[in-house]
């Protein structure tokens, strides 16, 4: 599963690039995600280069966080799209590893 975080404005560019490579496919549907909206906070220290926001003084923006279920072998592929498509320098995300379950 990958979850992460992205300004209001830019989640469906960000999105259509990871569901692009393969991401967001559940059974025999495709493009699959949640959004949720929300604040997120951060502060630019001394050596960034922030897309929003200044250097040393706490930002507050309008996010959304995004989930979305991925093959391991998509991974890398997902990874690099999500860093090249997202607006921040340093985009918040993670990668979960999910369990399969048993069949009943």
């Amino acid at each position: 599963m990958l979850v992460f975080y992205v300004p209001v404005d830019d989640t469906e560019r960000v999105l259509d690039a990871v569901l692009a490579t393969g991401a967001g496919a559940v059974g025999d549907y495709r493009d699959c995600a949640f959004v949720t909206s929300g604040t997120g906070q951060f502060r630019p220290v001394d050596g960034a280069r922030p897309a929003i926001g200044t250097v040393g003084e706490l930002e507050k923006v309008a996010e959304n966080r995004v989930e979305l279920v991925l093959d391991r072998s998509l991974r890398g592929a997902v990874v690099a799209a999500l860093r090249a498509a997202h607006p921040y320098e340093e985009p918040a995300f993670h990668v979960l590893e999910t369990v399969e379950l048993d069949p009943a």
